[in-house]
């Protein structure tokens, strides 16, 4: 067996595993945070679950830290009450980003982790099967559920030679970007092999598998070997380790090979991580500002090379550089030794550690502004700044254009390439955890400010629709099309305020339209190009539009984070049968047919009523899915 098999089949638990198949699996672990973390702990009670049941459960405080106005601290202080109450592991805000934390102080190989944060398969960098998903099935699994997922098709990624100078971990996942693309990857796995893999820290391991998820993977895994096992002894946690690798004669679906040595510096260009290029044709372009953290790249290694480049120099006049580390125990190491003090002397403003300029949160770019970032997403508008030109580099690449306010190759700087080796023990230090304590549990009296409602509940998918093209919009539109983060999170937890902004960056007038319809008892329907639904887990993309009134979305192509969001909601997918279909259509079209056909079929007809035409439909369900979505959604489902 390969690595993907060994670790699903010893926690299959629902289902033959085969191929295509759905199946459900235990999860051992589970995290959240506060962006979608709050609605989580909201599905959680009103499903009615009264204790966790997997082997950890950890909330993290890591994206609305800023705290402007009383919504975010008041939702903050829920998830405190309610891990209190429930017994689960607390970060607070200030210990460090969600996966970075995570992958430091709890992730275990051949485990499985549940996340309601599509960067959860950071963990594939320990050994972890590890999966983000939307808050709805993570709050099942905490509860005991399983986690359904389809059987995956397993990619072997062959690494051979080693990494030259200047050449990171963030150019193997732009390269496997540039192979695979966004999009046509929906249920497959990465699994990471070869004699390359020996060169790589767990820290270079996790910033591959963390933008697996920009190429719609389902996850990425690396081995657990005598690397792991050094970095886990580093951390305290050795007892956590266990080796992991696939059998000699393990089968695979496709073969990918990668010689490190063949790479170059690379850069994702305005606005998809897909849009690759190289450094050397971007050589020369002027910046605006440089953004070094997220939870790609905020590891001690990759600030303290960022630090030694930056020795001794001072940021260009016309950049400003904003530097994150990832955790705590980064923030406390780098400036232990030495790192901390290098950055703020060169001009840098040091920044929580947290996911603040990654979703918009501050440190936004100026008006038309080019910002080369660390993180994993440059989609139109995420920064904070509609026209921003954001590229995604590495933190060499980004601490060199800090410098000299331009891109910059290596080779035509003055600057030596610092090495910088794994620590051999790292700063350990969990008291910013707040740990369960078994005389509280069920106890606490969890607190609800005026922000936090009810999760919504659908009504139950008609048998009939009468529908209206409600929004049509094109390809590759993101969950932060639809759901606009940054700023608007804080409505997170108070649905009908965040419905307001469905598609605020896209068509302002949707909420409204969307409303109105729903009052006159007319069915919602979007109509999508490819790839629909990328990006964040944040399940608030098909909550939103689910309280707005939308019945089914329509679309070439689904990721599977978002569709699966959709089904959880009682909100059909739908594929046009003949993709053509899709210019046929315009916003306002009246379309009617009979539901029920699609949910035990697969299979639709809807006529449209200004063109006359017949349009098929193919909804790619499994059998629990149609019950799901009879229901109108999983709460509706559960608690029946």
């Amino acid at each position: 067996m390969n690595i993907v098999e060994k670790v699903l089949k010893s926690h299959l638990k629902q289902g033959d595993y085969v191929k295509g198949n759905e199946i459900g699996i235990r999860i051992d672990q589970t995290l959240t945070q506060d962006a979608t973390g709050t609605m989580a702990y909201l599905q959680f009670e009103a499903l009615g679950l009264k204790e966790i049941k997997t082997d950890l459960s950890v909330s993290y405080v890591d994206h609305n830290t800023v705290q402007v106005g009383f919504e975010n601290n008041d939702d903050h202080l829920y998830l405190k009450t309610i891990a209190e109450r429930y017994g689960i592991v607390y970060s607070r805000a200030g210990n460090g980003i969600c996966h970075q934390v995570h992958l430091e102080r709890f992730g275990k190989p051949g485990a499985t982790l549940l996340g309601s944060d599509s960067h959860t398969p950071t963990g594939g960098g320990i050994g972890q099967i590890a999966i983000g998903a939307g808050g709805l099935d993570v709050a099942v699994a905490m509860g005991g559920g399983n986690f359904y997922l389809t059987a995956p098709k397993v990619y072997k990624v062959n690494l051979t030679g080693s990494l030259k100078p200047w050449v990171s971990a963030k150019d193997v996942v732009l390269e496997m970007l540039r192979i695979l693309t966004t999009k046509g990857n929906v249920g497959v796995m990465l699994e990471y092999g070869g004699q390359g893999v020996k060169t790589l820290s767990v820290p270079q391991r996790a910033v591959i598998t963390n933008m697996g998820a920009e190429m719609g993977v389902t996850t990425s895994i690396f081995p657990s070997d005598e690397i792991t096992k050094e970095f886990m002894k580093a951390q305290g946690r050795l007892q956590d380790w266990s080796e992991l690798k696939a059998d000699d004669d393990a089968q695979y679906d496709r073969i990918i090979d990668i010689d490190l040595a063949k790479l170059e510096p690379l850069a994702a260009a305005p606005h998809s991580p897909g849009n690759i290029k190289t450094i050397k044709e971007l050589e020369g372009m002027a910046v605006d500002q440089v953004a070094i953290g997220s939870c790609t790249n905020s590891s001690y290694r990759d600030m303290m090379t960022v630090a030694n480049i930056l020795d001794g120099k001072i940021v260009a006049e016309n950049v400003s550089l904003g530097i994150a580390p990832g955790s705590r125990q980064v923030y406390e190491m780098i400036d232990r030794d030495g790192g901390l003090g290098k950055m703020i002397a060169a001009g840098a403003r040091i920044m929580e550690s947290a996911c603040g300029f990654c979703i918009g949160n501050h440190f936004s770019p100026k008006s038309g502004g080019v910002s080369l970032r660390t993180s994993n997403r440059n989609f139109e508008g995420r920064s904070g700044t509609k026209d921003a030109q954001v590229y995604l580099v590495s933190p060499e690449i980004a601490a060199l254009a800090a410098i000299y306010g331009k891109v910059v190759l290596p080779e035509n700087t003055d600057i030596k390439y610092p090495v910088i080796s794994e620590p051999k023990e790292f700063l350990i230090d969990d008291r910013m955890f707040i740990k369960p304590d078994a005389k509280k549990m069920g106890k606490v009296e969890i607190s609800r400010g005026p922000n936090i409602g009810k999760p919504p509940t659908n009504t139950a998918m008609p048998a009939k629709i009468n529908g209206e093209v409600a929004i049509k919009v094109g390809d590759k539109i993101t969950t932060d099309h639809i759901m606009p983060a940054g700023a608007r999170l804080k409505y997170r937890s108070n649905v009908p305020k965040y419905a307001e902004f469905v598609f605020e960056g896209v068509d302002k007038t949707f909420p409204a339209r969307a409303l109105d319809n729903k009052e006159r008892h007319i069915d919602n329907i979007i109509v999508a190009g490819e790839s629909y639904g990328q990006g964040s887990s944040r399940e608030h993309a098909a909550m939103c539009p689910m309280y707005l009134g939308v019945k089914a979305v329509v679309a070439k192509s689904f990721e599977r984070i978002h569709a699966a969001n959709l089904i959880n909601f009682g909100i059909l997918p739908l594929v046009f049968a003949n993709p053509a279909d899709y210019d046929t259509l315009e916003q306002g079209d009246k379309l009617t047919g009979d539901f029920a056909p699609a949910v035990s079929t697969g299979k639709i007809t809807l006529q449209n009523a200004r063109t006359g035409k017949s349009i098929e439909l193919i909804s790619n369900l499994s059998a629990r899915q149609q019950e799901i979505v009879k229901a109108g959604g999983l709460l509706n489902y559960t608690v029946k």
